[in-house]
């Protein structure tokens, strides 16, 4: 009985074990670049980067703890320049963008401003994670 309830911990906690890593083996390849908390109307939020994170060629959201209707994001680089990254994407909580390339290779990200809304009815609030990848 005492083997068998181990077998069983060890089979749970390898099939668990394994999508957690999956998920974290893949963020470990990218920086965070911070998490900004979002509301429950139509908005935008600025996420303010900094150049002391270095130079980034691309770009992922990830999405966790409730829904949001994302319209786009506009990327403001260290020289001022701007990209304004088209999003539209309903994201239900726990999912992410796709690899957004960067304009110009490797790029200093002063700021990244994002356009949503929460319309959908979601009971919780939001959160948006953004990573960079060098």
């Amino acid at each position: 009985m005492k083997s068998t309830l181990s077998l069983l911990t060890m089979l749970i906690t390898f099939f668990l074990g394994s999508s957690f890593t999956t998920l974290d083996s893949q963020i470990g390849k990218w920086k965070k670049l911070g998490t900004k908390k979002v509301s429950y109307k139509l908005d935008k939020d600025v996420l303010y980067v900094g150049t002391t994170e270095g130079g980034f060629k691309k770009l992922k959201l990830l999405v966790s703890g409730g829904n949001l209707n994302m319209h786009k994001m506009v990327v403001e680089y260290g020289n001022g320049s701007k990209d304004n990254i088209p999003l539209k994407h309903n994201f239900t909580k726990q999912s992410d963008t796709r690899v957004i390339d960067l304009e110009g290779g490797k790029r200093i990200i002063k700021k990244i401003t994002f356009w949503y809304d929460t319309k959908n009815n979601s009971r919780r609030k939001a959160k948006v994670h953004v990573f960079g990848k060098k």
